[in-house]
This record gives structure tokens, C-alpha cells and sequence, in this order.
């Protein structure tokens, strides 16, 4: 948003702004009257014939490909300046302030420095036991947003120990993997989500026998169990159902992929054992911003589903009194940008960093995350509700794009369900309905109000009562970034979407006696 872009321009003292376009320094081309710090604007690319937009006195337009012929000459004069340069970074000078995309309030500057970016990088690629380092070995293709750490951090490795990394947008991805034919990426959840809900959408476009195939390898992979290789005649079975099925799974990969990094948020344990069946193994890992941002990671024969691995070799992890997760060592940042009293409340007189994340370790010493602090909430009657286990089990079903779990200071539990409407589609078409028709209309038909409810019964399963979603509404439109309902790294913005949906929520308490709602 506008106003974002603007306070972090202006709170990080920004003296110079490099954009993509014409067409994005148009969009921000109105702010900077209001950063009047701002110097110099470089634009990547520079069309000849479009003009760009005016800008304010004093501030400098520039292209990229001037800057770079600028730095070539002053190379030409200087041919030791860089060496230079290097000589005067310390490993603990700050290397770059990242802000974090908050789901409340204004962003945080995360300060971090060399030490903390280059121990991270290089001790997690130490773990990745059978990646072979050098150029003409691995590749990587990259489509998560640079700005992030979680993407920077792991390209930084990347580069550092020679693999090719070729990048792409999730909207090129699908048609890019078969190009690159990587053997590693990073992702976050959703987009595994999608690739699963795909593979369920397809099995039910196939017919007799083919379809009879793909839904018996589809169980076996839900059966599978990372801890543990398959022997006897289950290994008989896996084989089989690789050679007629996985092996198509992995194709639509690229063919290749060995290593997928997973992080950003909760990742389903059924996704990890299906993926690992088919021959891709999901590593996922936990951190965050503030801790350059690996504090656990799964690796190559130390895999556990539902957990996000073991501590990172050289730092401390400790489960505080309330459950919260607590780290300390060279990953942890330097503080909040300009931000002491909120540095202070972060990483306490012990230099324990508190991440806000409740967890435990298994008897094995793999962190399991069981929610977010702040996200749980109390009910009228003094119950306790963690909604994250509700939210990833709902968030693995094709059907549902996003699911949110709400109640604070109600007498139960209720759910917004945004379904994912190409999936809704796929089966409405399957069970004869005309999928054609308005969302709207699709969502109060009875036959598909009937299926969101046996995905909500088969979620609540295993809950403690008062933590079982009573009551849902089915929504037709979309929790999105440009909507603000969602952060950069496609976290759900909570108090966003209670705000947005009050009117639906507050319906869904009403007396009555159904447990659904269309909107």
C-alpha cells in the first residue's frame, strides 16, 4: 500500500530508491514529496519512448544501465576500490535493515548484520547432507520475493556455494519448472497446497481403471510415514505405485527435485509424507526475520512430518513457562531499526530472543509449532483456543483456499471458508451440478454445502470440544495481498479479516439452529 511504502522509505532514511519500471515509479512517484530524503531514483528498465513521471526538485533520475557504466569507469580509475571496501566490513556491520510485513500495526526494521545473514546461510547448507556444491551441479529456481529473508538468505547460499539459481513468479512457475528441471527450490505451504489440490482435482477428471489407480496410490501416499522406510510388501506396493503414478507427480517438478525447502508457516504433516512417497522430500524448516532465519530445519535423513526439525548447529532453543519458543546466538539481529522499547520487549537482559511462536520438542528433539501466541484467544466460558491446528488441517483440503478460525470472547468456535473456486468447480462439475453458474449460487446448493460440512466435521476430529468449529460461513470472495488481508508472505492479517467480515461473523452467533452460512 501507498502509506506502507512511504513510512518504510521515510523511517529507514532511505537516500535512494531503485524501482522495476516506468510504470512502478508512477505508483510511487506521488510519495516522494512526502520523503523528502529521498536523492537519487534508479529505474531498471527505461523505455526510450515513454516519458517518465515528474518529480520532486532535487531528487535525481537515473537509469540503471548510467549507474552501472558510472561504476565500471570509477573501477577503470580505481581498480582496488572494491577490495578496499571489503577490508572495511566488520562481520558484525549491519548488512541491510529488513522490514517485517507485520499482520498488525506498521512494519518493524529488522537490523541484521554479515555475521548473522552469513552463519545462517552457510551452517544450514552444512546440514544439507548429498547437495553438491560447485557450479554444473545443483539448480535452483527462486520465485518468492527477494525482500524476504527466507528467500535472500537462502540465495545468498546459493551463490556462496555455486549453484545456478534461475528465477521465476508463481504465476511462470508451472511452465518454468519444466524448462529449468530443477533439483532444488524453496516454497512456502500454500504453494504445496496447490500442487496437492491439483493432484486431487485431476483424479476425479480420470475414469475406471486410471482413476481406480490414482486414488489407491493417492491413499498410499497418505499412508506413508517419513520416520520410517517402507519394507516387505509395502515397498513392493510403493514401487508400483512410483512407476504408474508418483513418477508423473514428479514430473510436473521438472523431473529432478531432490531438496524442497519449505517455510513461512505451518505445513501440513500429510503433505510432507505424500510428497516424501512420491520421491520429493519436504524439508521444512522455522524462523524468523529476526533470526536471519533459520533457528530449526529438517535435513536428509533426519526428516520428521508435522515437526520443523532440529536446532541449527552453534545457537540455543528453549521452550519458556507459557510455551513459548526462545532462541539465542549469532543468528538473532542486532534489534528494531530506531525501535529500543520494542528491541527490549523481543530479546530480554539474557539475550533470549522470545518469537511469539508456542511449541514443543518431541522425544526425538524435533520442534513441533503448535501456534502463534498472539493468535490464541479465550471464549466466553475461559477456554483457551489454538486455531492454527483447525486452520492447516482445513488449508490442505482442494476446496479451501484459506479457512480462519474465530471466537474471541464468544461462547464457541466458528469458521470464515474462502473456497478455492477452480477446485469448487472441478467437483461441482463431477457431481453433476452446473459449474458454470455464480460462486454464490454454487455455494448454497445443498449437495456442496453438504461437502464443506464433512470437511469440517473430519477437521474437528481429535479436538478438544470447546475448541471444534461449530458454525462456518461460506465466503465467495479472497483473502489477497492487494485486498490487505493477507502479508507479503501470505500470513492471514486476523484482525484484517475479523474487521472486514464483521457483519458475517457476528451472523454466524445468531440464534439459530444451522451450522452454515453463505455470504
Amino acid at each position: 500500500a501507498p502509506d506502507a511504502i512511504a513510512y518504510v522509505i521515510e523511517h529507514s532514511e532511505a537516500r535512494a530508491l531503485f524501482v522495476s519500471n516506468l510504470e512502478r515509479l508512477a505508483q510511487v512517484a506521488g510519495l516522494l514529496p512526502r520523503t523528502p530524503g529521498v536523492q537519487h531514483v534508479i529505474v531498471a528498465e527505461m523505455d526510450d519512448t515513454a516519458a517518465p513521471p515528474p518529480l520532486p526538485a532535487g531528487v535525481a533520475l537515473h537509469r540503471l544501465a548510467e549507474v552501472r557504466a558510472r561504476g565500471h569507469a570509477r573501477l577503470r580509475q580505481a581498480p582496488d576500490a572494491v577490495e578496499r571496501l571489503r577490508a572495511r566490513i566488520s562481520p558484525h556491520d549491519l548488512a541491510t535493515i529488513i522490514y517485517t510485513s507485520g499482520t498488525t500495526g506498521q512494519p518493524k526494521g529488522v537490523m541484521l548484520t554479515h555475521e548473522n545473514i552469513s552463519y545462517n546461510a552457510m551452517t544450514s547448507f552444512s546440514g544439507l547432507t548429498g547437495y553438491v556444491h560447485g557450479p554444473g551441479n545443483e539448480v535452483a529456481i527462486s520465485f518468492l520475493p527477494m525482500t524476504h529473508i527466507f528467500a535472500r538468505a537462502l540465495h545468498y547460499g546459493f551463490v556462496a556455494v555455486g549453484t545456478s539459481v534461475y528465477f521465476s513468479t508463481p504465476n511462470d512457475l508451472v511452465d518454468d519448472l519444466q524448462q529449468v528441471r530443477p533439483t532444488a527450490f524453496a516454497t512456502v505451504p500454500r504453494v504445496l497446497e496447490k500442487v496437492y489440490s491439483r493432484i486431487q482435482e485431476r483424479l476425479t477428471d480420470l475414469k475406471g481403471f486410471r482413476r481406480g489407480v490414482g486414488e489407491w496410490a493417492l491413499r498410499l501416499a497418505q499412508a506413508y510415514d517419513l520416520s520410517r522406510a517402507p519394507s516387505g510388501l509395502d515397498r513392493l506396493r510403493y514401487a508400483v505405485a512410483d512407476r504408474l503414478v508418483y513418477a508423473k507427480w514428479r514430473q510436473a517438478l521438472g523431473g529432478r527435485v531432490r531438496f524442497v525447502i519449505c517455510g513461512g508457516a505451518a505445513l501440513n504433516a500429510e503433505l510432507a509424507n505424500v510428497f516424501g512417497a512420491a520421491g520429493v522430500p519436504v524439508y521444512q524448516g522455522y524462523g524468523l526475520t529476526e533470526t536471519s532465519p533459520v533457528i530449526t530445519y529438517n535435513r536428509p535423513g533426519r526428516n520428521r512430518a508435522g515437526t520443523v526439525g532440529e536446532p541449527l548447529p552453534g545457537l540455543e532453543v528453549a521452550i519458556a513457562e507459557d510455551g513459548e519458543i526462545l532462541t539465542r546466538g549469532p543468528h538473532v539481529m542486532q534489534g528494531y531499526f530506531k525501535e529500543d522499547e520494542k528491541t527490549r520487549e523481543a530479546i530480554d537482559a539474557e539475550g533470549w530472543f522470545h518469537t511469539g511462536d508456542i511449541g514443543e520438542f518431541t522425544d526425538e528433539g524435533f520442534l513441533r509449532i503448535t501456534d502463534r501466541k498472539k493468535d490464541l484467544f479465550k471464549l466466553s466460558t475461559g477456554k483457551y483456543v489454538m486455531p492454527q491446528p483447525l486452520e492447516v488441517r482445513l488449508g490442505i483440503e482442494g476446496l479451501i483456499e484459506h479457512a480462519v478460525v474465530v471466537g474471541l470472547g464468544r461462547k464457541f468456535c466458528t469458521a470464515l471458508i474462502f473456497p478455492e473456486q477452480d477446485a469448487l468447480r472441478a467437483y461441482a462439475r463431477a457431481i453433476g451440478l452446473d459449474a458454470g453458474q455464480p460462486v454464490e449460487a454454487l455455494l448454497q446448493d445443498p449437495q456442496i454445502v453438504a461437502k464443506y460440512q464433512a470437511l469440517v466435521d473430519a477437521a474437528n476430529e481429535g479436538m478438544d470440544p470447546w475448541s471444534t468449529i461449530k458454525r462456518f460461513v461460506l465466503i465467495s470472495g479472497h483473502l489477497t495481498v492487494e485486498n490487505g488481508l493477507l502479508t507479503p508472505t501470505l500470513k492471514v492479517k486476523r484482525s484484517q479479516v475479523r474487521r472486514a467480515y464483521e457483519n458475517e461473523i457476528d451472523a454466524l452467533y445468531e440464534e439459530r439452529r444451522e451450522g452454515v452460512a453463505v455470504r
